[in-house]
């Protein structure tokens, strides 16, 4: 008995020692198309074992992973919640291993480190600014709605032209932050510099604003921006002869609703707007997404039959039950001519598989957010303008393709009263405006550039021009 307990102290003890050679930083780069940087972060408690990881190069961090073990040299990090594991062997300071994901397997070396590399965003601004930056609250028209926001004003004591920042689709902060990266809070130190008062919002029922977006849609949205700029209205930093708004994506299509109901906007600026019905946009994105990733063109041709019925599906129907029995009619329809391929990568080659399927696009449908959005068409809107107009889109844009949307754009305000806009594409920018490289969405968080210069100048330039 004696013996026994030697023996299994002395097993407790290696592997205890064992385990401390695994706690730290370990960090490590793998190739997906582009570099992106992983970081594991073990701790040791009790003779437990556990892991956070971050994904610096996008913007993320916190993941917990769900078991961490060694055994001997054999580590074992597994993720089954994410549907990934990495295993490998731990030789000294380094731990020479696999990526296993969804089928895929990538040879990864994570090294142990004291300090992991910072995500670097050498454009997010820092202080001192060198201009004023005032935090605010303030109200809708009822009282129903408190916005946070910051406010941005040149420090000459005069009144300056005005600029409501307006955000993407999705939660999004005032600072329009995803993946470390804080495109408006850019933007507002850029155009505050040039002479601009800039406010930035955080939207509704994020950060310090409150209200509901469960059951709000885009018309809510704008509501929101009406808000924001009968607020810019009562600041006496502010030329009201010369508001407007900038709109990124979504915010693209929102900007042009505000300023179609009002008389007191002087410009908009469209960035990576549509100008094409959403659901041929969406359309377009899911099929550029596909061929970027690999699939062949012939498949990607199959996908977009199936995905324009389903779309059409929601659209034309009045109730879900409408709508889910034209969704099983559009698939079962596709799939009686597809090929296997396009089927294997739809992933609905059984009956369960095209329950799941049919039911993912009905969560879309009640979704009342993107059941507005999808039916809705900006062209219309976009006639209706009689302001000045600037519309930009990153040539590589993947998102709301630019020669489409941009075209779409062009051939409504030429029928709008407006007689003062600009069109331009933007070679080798995304959608976020960065200079990119292999252009996947995938990398926005791998560029360390937030807003390619080339953008900014653009935006400076037209309102230097046009606005002031």
């Amino acid at each position: 008995m004696k013996v026994q307990l030697v023996a299994a102290c002395m097993a407790l003890s290696l592997t205890a020692v064992a385990q401390s050679k695994l706690t730290g930083n370990w960090e490590g780069e793998m190739n997906v198309g582009q570099k992106v940087r992983l970081v594991f972060r073990v701790t040791e408690a009790n003779g437990k074992l556990s892991t956070i990881m971050d994904s610096p190069d996008q913007g993320v961090t916190g993941i917990p992973v769900a078991g961490t073990t060694m055994n001997g040299d054999s580590v074992l990090f597994d993720l089954s919640n994410a549907g990934i594991q990495y295993s490998g062997l731990l030789k000294g300071e380094s731990i020479d291993g696999v990526w296993k994901q969804n089928g895929m397997k990538l040879p990864l070396v994570m090294k142990k480190t004291d300090k992991p590399a910072e995500l670097r965003r050498p454009q997010t601004p820092k202080p001192p600014f060198g201009y004023l930056s005032e935090d605010v609250t303030f109200k809708n028209a009822d009282g129903s709605i408190s916005y946070g926001a910051t406010i941005t004003m040149p420090a000459g004591g005069k009144t300056y032209p005005a600029v409501l920042l307006i955000s993407g689709s999705g939660p999004q902060n005032r600072d329009e932050e995803l993946m470390g990266h804080k495109p408006f809070a850019v933007l507002a130190d850029y155009l505050t510099k040039k002479g601009y008062v800039v406010l930035r919002v955080d939207d509704r029922g994020v950060a310090q604003t409150t209200g509901d977006r469960k059951k709000a849609t885009s018309a809510d949205f704008a509501k929101d921006a009406n808000a924001a700029i009968d607020y810019l209205k009562t600041r006496k930093e502010v030329n009201v002869k010369k508001i407007g708004m900038l709109g990124h994506s979504e915010g693209g299509m929102i900007a042009p609703m505000v300023a179609a109901d009002r008389k007191d906007i002087d410009f908009v600026v469209l960035m990576a707007g549509p100008g094409v019905k959403i659901y041929e946009l969406m359309e377009d994105q899911s099929a550029a997404m596909m061929l970027a990733g690999g699939v062949s063109e012939n498949i990607v041709a199959e996908y977009r039959k199936l995905y324009r019925g389903i779309e059409q599906a929601v659209i034309s129907s009045s109730t879900g039950e409408e709508a889910k029995n034209k969704m099983i009619q559009v698939t079962t329809t596709w799939k009686s001519t597809a090929t296997k391929d396009a089927i294997a990568l739809v992933d609905i080659d059984d009956f369960e598989k095209e329950k799941k399927f049919i039911d993912e696009f009905m969560r879309m449908y009640h979704d009342a957010w993107f059941n507005y959005f999808l039916k809705y068409d900006p062209q219309p809107v976009l006639q209706k303008l009689n302001c000045k107009v600037l519309a930009l889109n990153g040539e590589k844009d993947m998102q709301v393709l630019s020669k489409a949307n941009l075209d779409g754009i062009k051939q409504s305000l030429a029928k709008s009263k407006t007689k003062m806009y600009d069109v331009k594409e933007l070679p080798g920018l995304n959608h976020l405006f960065q200079t990119c490289k292999v252009c996947t969405v995938q990398e926005y968080g791998v560029l360390e550039e937030t807003i390619s210069p080339t953008a900014l100048t653009a935006i400076s330039d037209w309102l230097d021009k046009k606005v002031k």
